[in-house]
This record gives C-alpha cells, structure tokens and sequence, in this order.
C-alpha cells in the first residue's frame, strides 16, 4: 500500500481493536497486582478479564480471517506477527502441527527462551501431550472449537500445571483449514492461591480460637471457636478491643511487656487468664501476630489462643494422684518420704527431735471380708478424719497403702527423753481417737490400732533408716498382740542392723554363692514324676542358710529379680542335661516364681530367652505362682500365662488354701496344678477342718480338671490319706529331702 493511499477501514478497524485488546489485558493485569490482597475483588477481575480475553482474542481472529480477499494474501503475515508479540501465550500451527508462529508469553511459559521452534512439529517439543489433548487437535483440524477453563498437565519433571486453553482452526484465503491455533494460560498460580484460600479459611474455623483485629486492636473477625470458648457471639464484639476478654489477674506491667514484644518480634506467646462472658476466669495458651504491608508497617493482628481449663485440670489430677491417696486424699508414700526428709532437715536447723508414727488397723481384713469394701473404704476415711484431728498444722498424716497410716511429728523437744514422753501422748491421743466408736450405715464397729514409733533427730540417720525403724518396730507390736505401742529400741536395732548385713552379703553372693536343691516328686505308683527346684545359699563363714532367713530379706530388697532369674536359668540347663544324659522324657522340674519377678514387663521375654539359650523343652518346665500374684492384677496374670502356655510351660499353684483361694480365677487362669499346702497335710489325721480342706481341694481339681500334688508329705499315713482321696501327686520327707543336682540323679534318675 502506498503512503498516500488510506488504509483498508476494516483492516484499521482491527489493529485499533486489537491495541485496545492489549492495552486491556496490561491494564487488568496491574489491577491484579493492585488490589491481590483482595480476595473477592481479584476473583472478580481475574474472572472479568479471562472472559474478555477470549472474547478479544476470538474476535481479533475472527476479524482477520474475514478480511476482504485483497488483504488475505498479507493476512496469514499479520496474524504471525500478531501471535508473536501477543501477551498471551499463542501458538499457530499447520495442518501437521508444526509450528508456523508462537508468541513471547507461550516461550516463556513452557521454559523454551533459549530454542527456535519455527517448523519443529509439536509433539518433539512436548511428547509427553496426553491422547485427550491429541485428539483435541484432531477434531480442531476438523473445524471444531475447542476449550476448557481449568485443566491440569502433568510436566515431565512431576510438576503438575494448571491451565486454561481454547484450541480453534485458523483459514487460508480459499477457505480451506490451514491449521489451528493454540491460546494456552498458566493457572496454577490462581489455582494454588485458590488452595491456600481454602486451607486459611479451613484454618480459621479450625478448633482453636482465632480473633483478627485492625491495626488499632478493634476486632474485624471471630470464628465459631471463639464464640464457644469466650461465650461472646461475633456481633457481640465486632468493633470491640480484646480488652473486653481481661480478667484483672495481670497487671499493667505484664501487658506492657506482651506489647514491646509484639511491637519488636511482631509475635507473642504465653500463658494468660482471660474472663468469659458469664464471668468464668480460665487460662489460656494465646498466640499474638502482627500482619504488615509491604511498607513494613502493621495492618491487622492475628490472635489464637487453646483453652487450659482441662489442661489445668488434668494437671492437677495427675499432681494428685502422684503425691495423694485417691481414698482419703493423705499424702501418699512419695510424698510421705518427701516430707520425711524436710523434717530432717528441719531438725537439723534447730535440733529438735522428730517422731514417725507406724499405725496399723488391727484386723481391718476381717471388717473388708465380713461387710465388704464399702464398708472398709468408710471406715479408713473415717480414720484418716481422725488422725488429721489429732496432730498439729506442722505434722503430716500420711497413707502408703492398705489399712497402714504414718505420722511425722515435729518439734518434739531437745532431748530424747522429752521426745520419747510427747511421742507416747501423741501415739495414746491416736489410739483414743481411733478406739471411739464407729457407725457406717447404720451399724457401729469397733477399732483398734497397734503402733511403731521411731524418734529421729537430723544429725543422724537418713530417711530409709527412719522408715525401716518404724516397719521393725510395727513388727515387734504385732508380736506383742492388738492395740499396743512401741518404740524402737536397742534390740529392734540390732535385729535391723543384721538383716542391713545380711542384704549387704546376699547381694554379694548372687549367684556365686548360690546353689540348687531338687526335692523328688512322685506319683500314685511311687514313679519319679518330677521335682522342685529348690534354692539354698552356701556362705563360706556360717555355711548353708535357711531360705526362710534370705528370700522374705530378697523380696524387700529387690533382689528376688536376679536371684529368681538366676534359679530359672540353672534348673532349665539341669533339666536339659538330665534330659540328655538319662532320657528322662516324662520327668518335670518345678520353679518358684516370685510376684515381683512375674510382673516384670518382660518376664514372657525373659523365660522364652533362658529356655532358648538353655534347649530345655517347655513341656516339661512347671512355673509354680503363688495365690499372692493373683491379688494385683488377674487379668495382665492371665496374659502372661497364656502367653507361656502356649510355648508348652505348664503352671501350678502353690500353698493353694491358704491365701486368696478364689474359685473365679481358678476358672480364667490355665493352670495345670493345684498344691495342697504343707500345713494341711501334717495334721491331715488329727484336725477335721485339715481334713475337709485337703478332700476339697482334691475333688476340686478333679471338677476342674486339674492334677493335684501335696507337699510336706512325711508319713505312710498321710500319703494312704491322700491316696485313698485320689491325689495325684506327692512330695515330702517320706520320699526324699531337697540334694544336690548329683545326689539327685544318682538317687534317682538311674533307675527311672
């Protein structure tokens, strides 16, 4: 066209449209950069924009594929270069979707700066386009419109993108489809703002309590959260300062400090008491966030807080039932010691004696079997009452466990004669207290208590001293018979200073000094069935020692564990050999449990390891429990022998009749055996009731299915007794006394 000549008016119509289009799109997007921190404002130009973006881009096409047939031949030329400097991302493709134009926004979008595309077919430059969008392009060429409004693409490194796209056929001047063209916009930065919308407003209703306020502290925003926890609904506070929420408990100091840190951190957090509506103070965990521009300068506060009343409350339960018995609320035995040592130390300063009351409830068992727990429950809360109002503000009324009370007296003078004199009144003043009489329900009862007193002063002696001194002297006062006093004295120390040595040695001697005794077993026939392992300790200076004299020293000491774990080892290895050396396949050995070693975490772990390491056959390995183990826990007994029992241990109950003896856990429990105990068996001829027990118990295994063995069996009377009643097993003086492992087998297993 020549200088002079006026331009095609349709052709000027379409460059002075599509100048219009692109100074649109340039405005729209500063209008978004303007105003992003507007939520609704941004979906509605974001939105206003996309649609005219179409529209623009559709009709600017559409003018220039209608031009007259004298400006088509230069039209194909000015869509090219329309595309090339278009801001949107375009690509014009031929009838072979090799790329004829591509715009600057399209390069950069899909990261191709750096590469000349022109002619280079569009699946070498993106292989990984899925078949929907391949068939897409199929029906473009076929004169189809395409288009989606959110789409997503998975990119070749992982990155999913989102898009919005429109695919239509572009015309060459005879009317034949050329091509297509390809609009494609990246919104994945609108769809992840979208997500992060979502998850804040998620988070705002969130179970936390969250207030936002404007840069004056006036609140904006509540959610449901804090309207339940404060009791205040949202219109109740719009416009309102969190102020309203005070409580009084903080001065003015301590907000002072709160605002210097929000002020230089932007952030505070801590602990606060805050009030509710009806006028509820309770605690809270409060989080403080100042929101700032891109000036730096603070637009909004952000607040959430967590309610602790139940924090605090749990916290104070636990506190409890850490220091406190849950029955009389007394201190417990932890607290107990911790006030036992500040009263040392309080002697110490001022050389005062100080006295620790043993108190024990004569024959409070009876009261718990013949009238129930209810009653027994009643009754110590009873007497904790009246301990409490026997003693001074600075004494302690303490309960360790069972029907046992403590009390630490202070301040009882200089010398220990005094000492002893005020510690009697106070013991006598107990005792009276208690003596009253006591009506639970209707009934009245009648109490008793016996007591142990230990005087201690704070140069000498240590709180496990005094405590041992007082269970030593409580002995002696049960010896003694019901409702006495008694001191500690020279004998008691003495007694008490042996069992200190004789710990101090057993725990020396394990398992050096240690060694095994086997006690034979038998059956109907006289037959070697088994025997019991039986634990002794040779002491080079005085040689062998009672277990009656070391096993109550090592269940107080704890040192049961490595001594019972010790008996365990060696008569699984013993029956091993045995085994191997005489056949013995029918023969058991029997092992002693302790409570303390059978509630170990991991005493399952334990027995299966030494039988492992040992290559004893559980079969033939008998755990003998005591009905003791049975009173703490019978159902986490119950999991621990069946756990064994299916490895193959069997199990018997010791000295059955003379603890516990429940009928319900002889049902829950697997046992395989019942053991009458000795002192049934040795008047079995002379006392009836001996006699009634032991047929009981016989014709109770046999209704349960259990075998049942008698210990201490010592005449040929006693054992025509237990056999003419179909006992099963025996085991006694009469067959054989507790040998060594050698004299055992010479005795006993060559012949067998």
């Amino acid at each position: 066209m020549k200088p002079s000549e006026s331009p095609n008016p349709a052709l000027r119509i379409t460059l002075i449209y599509l100048a219009f289009a692109l100074g649109w799109i340039l405005l729209s997007d500063w209008l978004l950069n303007l105003f992003v921190e507007g939520p609704r404002l941004l979906t509605a130009l974001q939105t206003f924009k996309d649609l005219f973006y179409v529209f623009i881009t559709a009709l600017g096409l559409f003018a220039l594929l209608h031009l007259g047939y004298r400006q088509l031949a230069q039209s194909e030329l000015t869509l090219r270069l329309f595309i090339e400097n278009a801001p949107a991302a375009l690509a014009m493709l031929d009838r072979d979707l090799h790329h004829i134009a591509i715009s600057r926004r399209w390069m950069s979008d899909y990261g191709l700066e750096d590469r000349n595309i022109i002619g280079t077919h569009h699946y070498a430059i993106f292989p990984e386009v899925p078949e929907r969008w391949r068939e897409v392009h199929r029906r473009a060429l076929a004169g189809e419109v395409l288009r989606a409004d959110c789409d997503c693409f998975e990119r070749p490194d992982g990155r999913v993108q989102w898009v919005r796209w429109e695919v239509r056929p572009w015309h060459r001047p005879n009317g034949d489809i050329g091509g297509i063209i390809i609009f494609s916009e990246d919104i994945s930065h609108l769809k992840e703002a979208e997500r992060e919308m979502r998850i804040a407003a998620t988070a705002f209703e969130s179970q936390q309590s969250m207030l936002i306020t404007d840069h004056k502290g006036q609140i904006l925003r509540v959610n449901r959260a804090f309207s339940a926890t404060t009791g205040y609904s949202a219109a109740e506070v719009m416009g309102q300062t969190p102020a309203i929420l005070k409580s009084g408990r903080h001065d003015a100091a301590f907000y002072r400090e709160m605002w210097e840190s929000i002020a230089s951190e932007h952030a505070w957090q801590g602990e606060i008491w805050n009030r509710r509506k009806n006028g509820e103070i309770y605690p809270e965990w409060l989080n403080i966030a100042a929101v700032t521009d891109n000036d730096g300068a603070i637009t909004n506060y952000v607040g959430s807080f967590l309610d602790l009343s139940q924090h605090k409350q749990a916290e104070a339960k636990i506190h409890s039932l850490s220091y406190y018995d849950v029955l009389t609320n007394l201190p417990n035995r932890r607290l107990l010691l911790d006030r036992l040592q500040q009263a040392l130390l309080s002697s110490r300063r001022t050389g005062q004696h100080g006295a620790i009351l043993f108190i024990d409830i004569d024959d409070f068992s009876a009261i718990n079997d013949t009238q129930g727990h209810d009653v027994g429950d009643k009754t110590l809360i009873e007497i904790a009452r009246r301990l409490l109002a026997c003693v001074h503000g600075d004494d302690s009324v303490a309960r360790p466990g069972g029907d046992e009370f403590i009390v630490i007296v202070e301040n009882l003078g200089k010398t220990s004669a005094q000492a002893l004199l005020d510690a009697r009144q106070v013991a006598e003043r107990i005792q009276t207290a208690i003596r009253q009489p006591l009506f639970i329900d209707g009934s009245e009862y009648a109490i008793r208590a016996s007591i142990g007193i230990s005087l201690f002063e704070g140069v000498t002696g240590t709180v496990e001293d005094i405590m041992k001194r007082a269970d030593v002297s409580m002995r002696q006062v049960k010896r003694l018979g019901r409702d006495h006093i008694q001191f500690f004295d020279d004998q008691m120390q003495e007694a008490l200073e042996q069992r200190v040595r004789l710990e101090s040695q057993l725990r020396r001697a394990i398992p050096e000094q240690l060694l095994l005794h086997y006690q034979i077993q038998r059956d109907r026939q006289g037959a070697p069935r088994g025997a019991e392992a039986l634990v002794r300790w040779h002491q080079p200076e005085e040689g062998l020692i009672s277990p009656a004299a070391f096993i109550p020293l090592a269940e107080d000491s704890g040192l049961i564990l490595p001594l019972g774990a010790w008996v365990l080892e060696t008569a699984s290895r013993q029956l091993n050999d045995w085994t191997r050396d005489f056949g013995a396949q029918d023969f058991s050995i029997a092992v002693n449990i302790s409570a303390k070693q059978f509630y170990q975490e991991d005493f399952v772990e334990q027995v299966l390891r030494l039988l492992a390491s040992s290559g004893a056959d559980p079969q033939r390995l008998k755990l003998e429990l005591t009905e003791s183990i049975l009173l703490e826990d019978v159902d986490a007994v119950a999991r621990k022998m069946t756990r064994l029992k299916s490895e193959g241990l069997r199990f018997s109950l010791d000295d059955f009749g003379t603890g516990f003896s429940s009928l319900a856990y002889l049902r829950r429990l697997p046992l395989d055996e019942l053991k009458i105990d000795q002192s049934f068996v040795r008047d079995l001829r002379h006392d009836s009731n001996d006699a009634a027990i032991v047929r009981t118990i016989i014709a109770l295994g046999e209704t349960l299915g259990l075998e049942v063995i008698a210990e201490g069996v010592e005449t040929q009377e006693q054992l025509d007794y237990l056999t003419e009643h179909g006992c099963q097993g025996f085991q006694g003086y009469l067959f054989g006394k507790p040998v060594t492992a050698s004299d055992f087998a010479a005795t006993y297993l060559r012949r067998h």
